[in-house]
């Protein structure tokens, strides 16, 4: 398979390795200082695109890929506002798009651990809910991807939180989530409900990036040759 990698910091560069070390091609690179040449690749010598790039350039890269009809892996969070733009241009183009904001095998487990513990805390209105994430300085965005993952995942399954804000809690129907930036940590997730009696805490503390890169090579891997909009659920069979 032909991977267009889109970005080449950290995780493109770990990306790169797991892909080859798994039989496939990286056929090309692509990163601020040769963008322009997106402008020759076409979906004859590309047969998707793995995109980890910056919130501010993430949307726009997506959708130039989207519009040549070359299936898309993004992994790059701050844009989803646009989703649904990208949602439409993957169906209108014929091709593929599969998003996740976390693509860690352990985090998505993770995720499904969380709206369990979700559903089975709605009627304990004793318990209010707050949330953490730690990450590395280099980190533009917060809250990150994942953590709004996990909030959304508590609010769509506890009735007496609608919403999440960034630090502290605004209305009593937030999730407060606080953003740390340190070092250079890989990612670290707590959810905690805490009463006046005791708290529940659930956390998932990433090791290094390889997890990351191992599943953006699984989604590629699995989008190769479908169409429409797929995410890790689909792919690990969560749900």
């Amino acid at each position: 398979m032909r991977i267009l990698l889109f970005g080449y910091g950290r995780m493109g560069k770990a990306i790169e390795k797991i892909a080859k070390e798994r039989g496939n091609e990286v056929s090309h690179i692509i990163s601020l200082d040769n963008r322009s040449d997106l402008e020759q690749i076409t979906k004859e010598d590309t047969d998707v695109v793995i995109e980890f790039t910056q919130p501010e350039s993430g949307f726009d890269n997506i959708m130039d890929c989207l519009k040549k009809g070359i299936p898309v892996v993004s992994g790059t969070t701050g844009w989803l506002d646009k989703l649904d733009q990208v949602h439409q241009a993957a169906l209108d183009n014929n091709t593929a798009f599969f998003y996740a904001s976390n693509f860690s095998v352990g985090v998505n487990l993770f995720f499904a651990l969380n709206e369990q513990l979700a559903k089975l805390m709605n009627n304990f209105g004793d318990y209010n809910i707050d949330m953490e994430e730690i990450h590395h300085i280099h980190k533009l965005d917060a809250p990150s991807g994942t953590a709004i993952t996990l909030a959304e995942g508590v609010y769509d399954n506890v009735d007496r939180k609608s919403a999440w804000s960034l630090e502290k809690e605004e209305q009593n129907t937030d999730i407060a989530i606080k953003a740390v930036r340190e070092g250079e940590v890989p990612g670290t997730h707590l959810v905690n409900y805490r009463s006046e009696i005791d708290t529940i805490e659930i956390k998932h503390t990433a090791h290094n990036r390889q997890g990351f890169a191992l599943g953006a090579v699984l989604a590629a891997e699995f989008l190769n040759g479908r169409q429409g909009i797929f995410g890790m659920n689909d792919l690990l069979k969560i749900k």
